[in-house]
C-alpha cells in the first residue's frame, strides 16, 4: 500500500495555485472611505496609518483609483462638522449634508462603474454618538428609542437613494430596520436600490479606531442594540428576520473574531454574504508590521483569504486598494 503524500500538491507555486480551494480577487473587495466636511486637505487618522478623512476632491481620486484597480465597491461614511451634529442626526438627511453630497459627487463622477454603498446610521451625525434617537424607558432611564429611530432611518434611506447610492447599509442594529427601509424605498419607486443588512454586528472592542475616523461623540456604549460577543446562534435569528424583511445581502461584523458566525450565516442563506474587516483588525496588522513582527503584505492577503474561506463573497476592508495591487502584481 502506497504512503499518502499530501505534500505532492504543494511542491511548486503552480501546483499550489492549481489546487487552491479559495481564490481572492479585487472584485470581491469593498473599500470603506471617510469624507469630512470643512477640511481642505486629507486628514490622517492616527490609529489607522495610511487611512485618511478625505476632502471631496481626494475622495473622488481615491474612488477612481479603487475602480481602476478593479475593487468591487466603495462604502461611504460621512464626517460632519461638530456644530452640525444634533440629537436626531438631522444633517444625515440633508441633501447638502456631507454624506449625501459625497454620494452625489461620486455617482456623477463614476456612474455605474462601481457599486456605491452608503452607511445608513445616525452615529456619525448625533451629538450623543448613538446609532439612534434617544428616549426614556418606563423607569426614566435614557435609552435608544428603537421605533422612533426607524422613522429617521426611512427618511435617511430615501435621502441616500436620491443622492445616488446603489446599496444602502443600515448598520444600527435596530429591530425592524430592514423592513422599514425596504418599504420606504419601494414606496418612492426606488425598487432597484439594494439593502445590505448588517445582520450580525457585535458590540466589539475592535471598533475603537473607527470612532476616531468618524469623530464619534459616543457617550456610553452600544451593548443594548449590538450583539453580545458571547452569543453565536442569536445571529441566525437576526438573519431570519433580515431575510424575511427583504435584505438583499447580509453581513457579519467584525470579520476575523467571528469567522464561526460567518460560516454559520454563509451555510444558511442563498443571498450574497459580506464580512467587514473592521478598523481594529486593520490597526492590529499595521501595529505589528510597524514593529517588524510580521510580514504586512502576507498577513493582509492571508486574513482576507481566511474571511473568504469562511464564506464571505464580499469583504469590506481598508486594504481593498492595497490588496488589489498585490493581487495584480503592482508595487
Amino acid at each position: 500500500m502506497s504512503i499518502e503524500r499530501p505534500r505532492r500538491l504543494r511542491a511548486t507555486p503552480a501546483l499550489r495555485r492549481l489546487v487552491a480551494q479559495t481564490r481572492l480577487d479585487a472584485a470581491d473587495l469593498v473599500l470603506p472611505v471617510f469624507v469630512r466636511d470643512g477640511i481642505s486637505e486629507p486628514h490622517p487618522i492616527s490609529s489607522m496609518p495610511g487611512v485618511v478623512q478625505h476632502t471631496m476632491d481626494s475622495l473622488v481620486r481615491a474612488a477612481r483609483e479603487a475602480v481602476d484597480l478593479g475593487v468591487g465597491g466603495i462604502m461611504v461614511f460621512g464626517v460632519p462638522r461638530e456644530e452640525d451634529k444634533d440629537a436626531t442626526g438631522s444633517v444625515g438627511l440633508r441633501p447638502d449634508g456631507i454624506l449625501n453630497a459625497a454620494l452625489t459627487r461620486l455617482r456623477d463622477e463614476l456612474g455605474d462603474e462601481t457599486v456605491l454603498m452608503s452607511d445608513l446610521c445616525l452615529d456619525e451625525f448625533t451629538d450623543h454618538g448613538h446609532c439612534g434617537v434617544l428616549g426614556q424607558d418606563a423607569s426614566g432611564r435614557s435609552v435608544v428609542d428603537n421605533d422612533a429611530t426607524l422613522e429617521v432611518y426611512a427618511q435617511m434611506a430615501l435621502a441616500q437613494a436620491r443622492a445616488g447610492a446603489h446599496v444602502v447599509g443600515p448598520s444600527g442594529m435596530m429591530d425592524g430596520q430592514v423592513r422599514v427601509i425596504r418599504e420606504a424605498l419601494d414606496g418612492e419607486g426606488f425598487t432597484d436600490i439594494a439593502v445590505l443588512a448588517y445582520t450580525a454586528k457585535y458590540a466589539s472592542a475592535a471598533y475603537g479606531p473607527f470612532r476616531e475616523a468618524v469623530g464619534s461623540s459616543l457617550q456610553g456604549d452600544r451593548r443594548t442594540y449590538q450583539q453580545d460577543p458571547a452569543n453565536r446562534t442569536e445571529s441566525l435569528r437576526e438573519l431570519r428576520l433580515d431575510l424575511a424583511e427583504g435584505a438583499d445581502l447580509v453581513m457579519v461584523k467584525p470579520a476575523l473574531p467571528y469567522l464561526d458566525v460567518l460560516a454559520d450565516v454563509a451555510a444558511a442563506v442563498d443571498v450574497p454574504v459580506a464580512a467587514y474587516q473592521v478598523s481594529g483588525e486593520y490597526a492590529m496588522i499595521e501595529a505589528a508590521a510597524a514593529q517588524g513582527w510580521l510580514d504586512r503584505d502576507r498577513m493582509v492577503l492571508e486574513t482576507l483569504t481566511s474571511i473568504r474561506r469562511a464564506g464571505a463573497q464580499i469583504v469590506l476592508t481598508y486594504y481593498a486598494a492595497h490588496a488589489a495591487r498585490l493581487l495584480g502584481g503592482a508595487p
